[in-house]
């Protein structure tokens, strides 16, 4: 069953909703990645729609936006000390991470870590 938001970057804007797409991310087993931004960085603003184009062309991946100034506490669980960090999260446990609007980096990261899951959706297709 397809959600609304999947395909789309979810903006997480209280840790408590945070928290909750966390939750569904380790329920669901996918692969969680989390773009820790902020409005007044440029790369960030250059990185966005790139990662909302990811976001539509992987379903199975769940992306998920934290604005550093709004939600500092989770930023500093996550030791995130420039923008843009993008985190890698499955099953709850930090996988990986990208520092910088590294696109090609933050694609390959992708691929790596969703190709079990696109392995698993492939298999059972």
């Amino acid at each position: 069953m397809a959600s609304s938001e999947e395909g789309q970057v979810i903006g997480c804007h209280t840790v408590e909703e945070f928290n909750q797409q966390m939750q569904k991310g380790n329920e669901s087993k996918k692969l969680v990645v989390i773009d820790f931004t902020a409005s007044w960085c440029g790369p960030c603003r250059f990185i966005a729609p790139i990662l909302a184009d990811f976001a539509k062309k992987l379903p199975e991946v769940m992306f998920l936006k934290v604005d550093v100034d709004e939600l500092r506490s989770v930023s500093e669980d996550f030791a995130v000390e420039a923008m843009p960090t993008f985190v890698f999260v499955k099953e709850g446990s930090l996988i990986d991470r990208v520092v910088g609007a590294r696109k090609d980096e933050l694609a390959s990261k992708i691929n790596l870590h969703s190709a079990a899951a696109a392995a698993a959706v492939t298999a059972n297709a």
